[in-house]
């Protein structure tokens, strides 16, 4: 069994698929109906080989993969590009932070002011969200 970590046969498999197609279709990139199309996968294979490329095979290859509303999954050459979907992931990760804090750790808080866990996680939370509302302008 491969190790935390490692890729299994199989999403490397799929990754190697996914990565021939949007080669493929360089300049332009597909969306995930495309990408079935173009491989034979399920959608479920699709995404594993899309995460097994940006896990491993981006790397590698030196290229990210990114995702636009308008051309679905890409390579791209263009920092812009990259700049522009690493921005968007940090506003996801931003957003999913606040709300977790706003919902869940500051009710904690409220009610457990003394909590040592809550202040921790308070203190720490605090930096990695002005990092994030930072790293999104």
């Amino acid at each position: 069994m491969p190790r935390r970590g490692e890729a299994r046969p199989l999403s490397e498999h799929y990754g190697d698929l996914v990565r021939v197609s949007l080669m493929e279709a360089r300049p332009a990139g597909l969306h995930t109906r495309q990408l079935i199309s173009a491989t034979r996968l399920t959608k479920s294979q699709v995404a594993r080989g899309i995460r097994h490329l940006r896990d491993v095979g981006a790397a590698e290859h030196l290229t990210p993969v990114i995702w636009r509303h308008r051309d679905g999954y890409k390579f791209s050459d263009d920092p812009a590009d990259w700049i522009e979907y690493e921005k968007k992931q940090f506003r996801q990760i931003l957003g999913r932070l606040t709300r977790m804090i706003t919902g869940t750790l500051d009710p904690h808080l409220a009610r457990y002011p003394d909590d040592e866990w809550a202040q921790l996680a308070s203190a720490q939370l605090t930096g990695v969200r002005a990092t994030l509302a930072q790293l999104t302008k």
